[in-house]
């Protein structure tokens, strides 16, 4: 289980990278870019392909990102998180956000053998404030079933 200050050390990150949103905005990505975007994150999302998604422009790899920017959030293919966060460690990325279904063991195994600090298997929009709507509701399930990070 990830623990509750690696969480609160990604989002006191104000730039972000994210890796796994869609052209067509119909990925699970592309809401967690807007809503990150709507609580005040600056979003950099790495599409290999656009240059452009919902309005936000695109870089095509994370060595390509601009200064500053403090984790990267995968919402990719377990393989995909693999090569993405050695490339993250190469391009001096040192903390990770993989959402459910884009971690594997060997990114985890990685993350750590590297001191990156890894928050996996957790939803984003559960614990980046404020959190409304289904997400709260989630949250709040977690809380009572004691699933929450501590």
């Amino acid at each position: 289980m990830t623990d509750k200050q690696s969480i609160d050390t990604f989002l006191a990150q104000r730039s972000l990278a994210i890796a796994g949103v869609s052209r067509s905005g119909k990925k699970f990505g592309n809401s967690i870019m807007k809503e990150l975007r709507g609580k005040g994150y600056a979003m950099h999302p790495v599409h290999p392909e656009a240059e452009e998604v919902d309005g936000v422009r695109c870089v095509p790899s994370l060595k390509d990102l601009p200064d500053g920017v403090g984790g990267l959030v995968l919402v990719v293919k377990p393989e995909q998180s693999e090569k993405l966060v050695r490339e993250a460690k190469e391009a001096g990325i040192t903390r990770v956000w993989m959402q459910q279904g884009a971690q594997s063991e060997a990114a985890v195994e990685y993350c750590r053998e590297q001191n990156m600090d890894v928050v996996a298997n957790e939803c984003v929009l559960m614990f980046s404030e404020p959190v409304k709507g289904i997400h709260g509701f989630h949250r709040w399930l977690w809380k009572v079933f004691g699933k929450l990070p501590r």
